[in-house]
C-alpha cells in the first residue's frame, strides 16, 4: 500500500485536492475528523482534555464542545497544549488504521493534516505533498468558507507553520492559485506519477 501525506496552510486547497483524489479511488483520512472522533470516543483522552481545558470541553450529553475548545485553543494561544494531548493518541491510532486498511487491500492511502511536518517528515509515509497558494487567495477562500473576518483568518495563518520553509520535505508541491480544473489536472497527474514510481 502506498502511504501519502498531504498538507498545506489554511485556505491552500488541500482538502479540495484530497476530494479530487477520492474521486480517483484514493482512500483519504482527514486528521481533523479522526482527531474529533478520538476526542469523543477515547476515554483517557477525554479525561485529559477535561482536566486541562475544563468541564466545558464537553456538553451536558458528553459530546465534544468544539466551539469552546476552538476558542480556548486559538483565541487564548493554547493550540500547542491541545496538540500535545491529542497528537500522541492520533499517531498511534493512525498507524493501527493504516495497517488495517492495508490488510483490507487498499492500494493508496492518503493522510490530510495541517501540521503533518511539525516534527519533521513522518517516517511511515512513502510520499509527502504540500499544497500551496498565494496568501491573498488563501484569505479570500477561507473568509468565504468560514464567514470569518480577514483579521481572524490572518491570525490563524500566523499560528500555522511557514510552509515555504517546509517545501524541502515534500516530494511534490502543488501550486493552487488557479482554477478548480487546473487543480483537478494536477491531482490526476500527481497520482499517476506516484503510482508509476511505485509500480502500482
Amino acid at each position: 500500500m502506498i502511504k501519502i501525506g498531504i498538507t498545506g496552510g489554511i485556505g491552500s486547497g488541500k482538502t479540495t485536492f484530497c476530494k479530487e483524489w477520492e474521486k480517483l479511488g484514493v482512500h483519504v483520512v482527514y486528521a481533523d475528523d479522526f482527531a474529533k472522533q478520538l476526542m469523543n470516543e477515547n476515554e483517557e483522552l477525554r479525561e485529559k482534555i477535561t482536566k486541562v481545558f475544563g468541564k466545558a470541553s464537553y456538553d451536558s450529553e458528553g459530546n465534544l464542545n468544539r466551539a469552546y475548545l476552538a476558542e480556548e485553543a486559538f483565541a487564548k494561544d493554547r493550540v500547542e497544549e491541545l496538540n500535545a494531548l491529542v497528537h500522541p493518541v492520533l499517531k498511534e491510532r493512525l498507524k493501527e488504521y493504516a495497517h488495517q486498511k492495508e490488510q483490507e487491500g487498499v492500494d493508496v492511502l492518503a493522510y490530510e493534516a495541517a501540521i503533518l511536518l511539525n516534527e519533521g517528515r513522518p517516517g511511515w509515509l512513502d510520499f509527502v505533498i504540500i499544497v500551496t497558494a498565494e496568501e491573498e487567495q488563501r484569505l479570500k477562500r477561507t473568509a468565504e468558507r468560514d464567514r470569518a473576518s480577514i483579521g481572524k483568518i490572518q491570525d490563524r495563518i500566523d499560528k500555522q507553520p511557514d510552509f515555504e520553509e517546509l517545501l524541502s520535505l515534500a516530494d511534490f508541491v502543488i501550486e493552487n492559485s488557479g482554477t478548480l480544473q487546473e487543480l483537478q489536472e494536477k491531482a490526476e497527474k500527481s497520482l499517476r506519477t506516484i503510482q508509476d514510481i511505485s509500480g502500482k
